[in-house]
């Protein structure tokens, strides 16, 4: 049985008498990641969808507050009205982890969501503004407020973007949107290896073109983009957002320097958009299978290296975005996870989070990257002062998504 407050007050009342009991709480918004993180036996689940509404919403400020459980559906659905958009793109789990939940703005924030524009636009905690939030003792807690000028309790802001439900249950959220782009351009460099794909990457971005997505899809998932519509051949894809004159004119700039990496074509409006949803999504992985899926984030300079050694000794697919910084890998039966780790550390660091598997895999397989003993005594102290009963959810230790 799922626990669904419809009140802040109902919640705290929850929770209060779940760290009285010692009862432990799984926190969820709508239920599209169910099956992730590692299961823990006898944890009760308890989630925000009966929190929903928006709250407030000034288009000319650009600034929207909602209750924790609203649907990112009727999120995005009013911004559209008003030809705005969140910055930070949030993912849709539902595909690679074969859930039919309803995504909530509240479990994007928890889980920091964010899409192929983090790299320029940040994640989604660099738009979150202000939260209000029950702690493990039952308490409502306000931090932040509707600008950035106000950085009271900014500190509690940023902690509880990201944390997985292990620090307090989010009951209301404030942040910053933008104006949807008038024209996207995907500029795409065909037949890149993974290694000429990093450098072209790497020269996009120091042009002054402002690039918003930069993603290198490899033979092996090229063909489940748009269609199978991409050029023959690997794909290096580039996304150009902004007025439509200045996207031209910065379409004819980026496209005359790759030529210089190999073929080049490009995708149009109505292509770009699709594409970059199905990247964001990770659709090529959205296989109704169980096999183990992992989200790995490293320096642009060296994911082609990780996956280049990982497919010499492990069976793996894989594709970029961020630049080449963040990995979608998918392992065709072991997750391998000791293996990840250990070239993850050899070249020179990042963080590998295990977004799928079985629960038998889930269950011996820790789902987060180990956190080094200073930052994980600081986060220890920080559980401690939210949730001194240890009653939120267990099994979400909180990672770098």
């Amino acid at each position: 049985m799922t626990l669904i407050p419809h009140t802040e007050t109902d919640a705290a009342y929850v929770i209060r008498n779940a760290a009285a009991q010692g009862t432990r709480l799984s926190l969820c918004g709508g239920n599209s990641r169910v099956g992730f993180g590692n299961p823990v036996e006898g944890a009760e689940a308890m989630s925000s969808r009966g929190l929903s509404g928006i709250v407030d919403y000034e288009p000319a400020e650009m600034v929207m507050t909602a209750r924790a459980g609203t649907p990112v559906a009727e999120i995005e659905a009013a911004l559209a009205a008003n030809r705005q958009m969140t910055a930070f793109e949030p993912m849709d789990h539902r595909g690679i982890m074969g859930t039919s939940g309803e995504p909530t703005i509240g479990g994007v924030f928890a889980a920091n969501v964010s899409g192929p524009r983090r790299f320029v636009a940040g994640a989604a905690r660099d738009s979150l503004l202000g939260i209000r939030f029950v702690n493990g003792q039952g308490q409502v807690i306000r931090a932040g407020g509707r600008v950035m000028k106000n950085v009271t309790g900014l500190d509690l802001v940023k902690l509880l973007a990201g944390s997985h439900g292990t620090l307090g249950f989010l009951t209301e959220v404030t942040f910053r949107v933008l104006p949807v782009p008038q024209s996207i351009e995907t500029i795409v460099i065909s037949g890149l290896d993974d290694a000429a794909a990093a450098r072209a990457m790497a020269s996009a971005l120091a042009l002054p073109v402002e690039v918003s997505g930069a993603a290198h899809l490899p033979q092996t998932v090229k063909g489940r983009f748009v269609g199978g519509a991409l050029p023959e051949g690997e794909a290096t894809v580039l996304r150009l957002e902004g007025l439509a004159a200045s996207v031209a004119v910065r379409a004819e700039k980026l496209a005359a320097v790759m030529k210089a990496f190999g073929p080049v074509s490009r995708l149009g409006q109505d292509k770009s958009v699709t594409l970059w949803r199905e990247i964001r999504d990770v659709h090529p992985y959205a296989d109704g299978t169980q096999k183990p899926l992992w989200r790995v984030s490293v320096a642009p300079s060296i994911g082609h290296q990780l996956v280049a050694a990982l497919r010499l000794e492990a069976g793996v697919d894989a594709f970029y975005d961020w630049q080449g910084g963040l990995i979608w890998m998918r392992m065709e039966a072991d997750p391998e996870a000791e293996l990840l780790r250990r070239y993850i550390k050899a070249l020179g660091g990042g963080y590998a989070t295990l977004m799928r598997a079985s629960e038998q895999v889930r269950a011996v397989t820790p789902a987060f990257e180990p956190q080094p003993d200073a930052v994980a005594a600081l986060s220890a102290r920080v559980k401690q002062k939210l949730d001194p009963a240890g009653i939120f959810s267990p099994g979400k230790m909180a990672g770098a998504l």
